[in-house]
Formats: structure tokens, C-alpha cells, sequence
């Protein structure tokens, strides 16, 4: 497994030794528990000196058989799964951070990561100190005034900026610091932030790698000393992923580089084709030439992903007006998925936030977040078309 490539690894990787009675598949084990007959062996695995499961909330072969395909695909040492993407964050951050600590981040992170930062830790008495996206040079002040964990989107949720990983990490491990990267929207065919410094990687698996809009989860994976240490913190508090949704994540990751591959080919296409509508005041995309940090993804990224965003002229009545009329696109709150899905971050990513803290993360009202599918190009272009076309509300010039 180690010299097949990327794609035979998302059919293969991690199935192997889950596989019973002869089955091609991995087996969804609903088992709560796993019994023993012998009471040292009972322990030895219970204490976890030899492999095997005890309780569900703990481990289940279904489950450990998706953590090890992530690990494999982002060459981690070790990976932990959960039930969903945030819980792989908060789990995360509440294993690694005490009061006291000091925590340094992006200021335009996915909705729910901003209102840990924001709300929640300082709560707990950890410092946080969240920079202008994009701003390096800051960054790095930041992050030599000392911190515990350097938390990093890249790209980012819903505007698609992109940060300097390799040299972040490399401000961050001078300090001591704990380098985590959000990877949802690149996925490890895009970029594996392991390589360019990270300790860990984290994945909303219910987006991209699941891509299927079927199944919720998460997964964290890394430096195999942390991954233990979040585990066990994850077994105890019970965030557990659902055998069920271990399947169907699995089934949803052996077309990952298929489908990563068109949704980044769809992606650029529709982001250049944004450009030629009157009502479009910008469109966010590290694919193009234009983007802010276009230089940067082309070093650490292979492909510039699925997801773009783009704001247009009237804000939020153009976006009524708007979404409704395309006919090949979900409206709602997800991404990642074989159908393209449209969304405003007002609805989606930053939900929870207020207008006036969207404004202050640099995300206007008027932003449309476009997960690119898998569909015909020229559908997706014209429906487009077709849709601009038919607009009642125009913004003033």
C-alpha cells in the first residue's frame, strides 16, 4: 500500500483487515459491545495492549477501518474519528488548551471554529488572538510572543484565502507551539499539511470526503502522541462517529480523487465564468491569477478545490432573487457534495454570527458560497446564465 498512488489508496487503503466472512466490503459492525470469554484477554485489550474493541463509544471496526484510510491518504501516524467535523475541532481544542494557555488563529475561520475562539475559550480563561487573514508578517508577531496551539484554515470558509502553512509552521514549532490545519476544503488530494510542518489535520468528513451530503462526521489526524491524547478525551466526553456513518464515508472516499478532480476543473471554470456578470462585484477563488494569495496555493496545493465564492451588487435581495432560479444547485447548508450547492455565509458557514461580525471577518451580505459538483461544466455554466438572466433586482451602479 505504501508505493500504490493516491487514487488506488482511496479504494484500498484501511479495508484489509476489516474485512469477515469473505465479504469485498467492510462490514457495518452495530455492535455496542465485543465480548470475551478469557478475562486476561478481556484486559489486554481493554487496557490496549493488544488490538481489538471492548465498547462502541470507545472503538468499532467499521469506524477504525475510515480513520485508517485518512490516515494513510494524508501520511498522519495516527487518526481519531468523531461525530461530526465540529466535534473534531472542539474536541481537539479542548484536549490541547487549559487556562492560561494562549491560542493564536485567523480571524475568518469557519463560522463554528470563530465562535470557539470568540466565545467559548475565553470562557475558560485561554487567550486568543485572531489575525487578519492573509497578513503573514503579523501572524508571525503573534506567534513569537509565545502560544500553545496555532489554529489554521487554508482555505478558508467562506472566502477561500490562503495562508502560508509550511512558514507558519515553521514561526509556530519556534515557539513550541502546536500547529493545527483545518484541511476540509483542500482534502489530502489537494494539499497534506503534515508535509509542510503541521501536527495535526483536521477534516469535516461530512463534506468532501464523505461527498455524498448522506453522513455526518469528522476526523483528526497527525503526530500519533496528540491523536492518543485526543482519543482519549473524544472516548470519555462520547462524540463517537456512528458505525453507520463510518460505512457510508468510506463508500463515499473510493471516488475521492475522481471527484476532487472534477470539482476542482469545475471550480476554475465557473469561477472564471463569474467574472463576465454585470451583478458580479467579485469572485473569490485561489485558481485565479488575481487571488490575493494565488501565489501561495500554487506552491502548497496540486488543485485550488471545489469551493469559490463570489459577491454580487444589492447584497442580500440580489441573492434572493438569484439562488431560487438556479435549477442545478441545493440550497442549503453543506458543501463538498457530488450536486453543486449554493448558499449565502449568512445561512451557511456563519450562521451564528451576527452581520456586523461577519463585516468585521471581511464577509458581506451579499456573498454567495458555490460548492462546485460533479455535473456537466456546460450545464452548471448556463444555468448560470440563465439564472442572472431572469433577475427582478438590480443593484444600483
Amino acid at each position: 500500500m505504501k508505493d500504490a498512488k493516491f487514487s488506488t489508496k482511496t479504494i484500498w487503503a484501511g479495508e484489509k483487515e476489516q474485512l469477515a466472512f469473505g465479504a469485498t466490503q467492510v462490514p457495518v459492525v452495530h455492535s455496542v459491545s465485543f465480548g470475551y470469554d478469557d478475562m486476561d484477554e478481556w484486559y489486554e485489550v481493554a487496557v490496549g495492549r493488544k488490538p481489538g474493541h471492548i465498547y462502541g463509544r470507545n472503538t468499532n471496526p467499521t469506524v477504525q477501518a475510515f480513520e485508517e484510510k485518512v490516515r494513510i491518504l494524508e501520511g498522519a501516524d495516527a487518526a481519531t474519528s468523531f461525530s461530526t467535523g465540529m466535534a473534531a475541532i472542539s474536541n481537539t481544542l479542548g484536549t490541547l488548551l487549559f487556562p492560561g494557555d494562549r491560542v493564536v488563529s485567523i480571524k475568518d475561520t469557519y463560522g463554528g471554529t470563530n465562535k470557539i475562539f470568540t466565545e467559548f475559550l475565553p470562557k475558560q480563561q485561554v487567550e486568543v488572538v485572531l489575525t487578519e487573514t492573509g497578513n503573514h508578517e503579523l501572524l508571525e508577531e503573534e506567534i513569537a510572543k509565545g502560544c500553545k496551539v496555532l489554529y489554521l484554515e487554508s482555505p478558508t470558509n467562506p472566502t477561500v484565502k490562503i495562508t502560508d502553512i509550511k512558514r507558519m509552521a515553521e514561526a509556530g514549532r519556534a515557539v513550541g507551539a502546536i500547529v493545527i490545519v483545518d484541511n476540509t476544503f483542500a482534502t489530502p488530494v489537494n494539499q497534506n499539511p503534515l508535509e509542510l510542518g503541521a501536527d495535526l489535520v483536521i477534516h469535516s468528513a461530512t463534506k468532501f470526503l464523505g461527498g455524498h451530503a448522506d453522513a455526518l462526521g469528522g476526523v483528526v489526524c497527525g503526530n500519533k502522541e496528540l491523536v492518543e491524547a485526543i482519543y482519549h478525551y473524544r472516548e470519555i466526553n462520547g462524540a463517537t462517529l456512528d458505525p453507520m456513518a463510518a460505512y457510508l464515508l468510506l463508500r463515499g472516499m473510493k471516488t475521492l480523487k475522481l471527484r476532487i478532480d472534477q470539482q476542482n476543473k469545475n471550480a476554475q471554470e465557473i469561477a472564471e465564468y463569474l467574472k463576465t456578470f454585470d451583478l458580479v462585484e467579485a469572485v473569490f477563488y485561489p485558481g485565479l491569477p488575481e487571488h490575493p494569495h494565488h501565489d501561495i496555493a500554487k506552491t502548497q496545493m496540486k488543485g485550488y478545490g471545489g469551493m469559490l465564492s463570489f459577491a454580487v451588487k444589492g447584497g442580500v435581495e440580489t441573492v434572493r432573487d438569484l439562488l431560487p432560479k438556479l435549477k442545478f444547485a441545493n440550497r442549503a447548508a453543506n458543501l463538498g457534495s457530488v450536486e453543486t450547492v449554493v448558499g449565502p455565509s449568512r445561512t451557511t458557514s456563519h450562521v451564528e454570527c451576527t452581520p456586523e461580525e461577519r463585516a468585521a471577518m471581511g464577509i458581506p451580505e451579499g456573498l454567495i458560497r458555490y460548492s462546485a459538483g460533479i455535473e456537466d461544466i456546460d450545464d452548471l455554466k448556463q444555468d448560470l446564465a440563465q439564472a442572472f438572466q431572469t433577475i427582478q433586482t438590480y443593484a444600483k451602479s
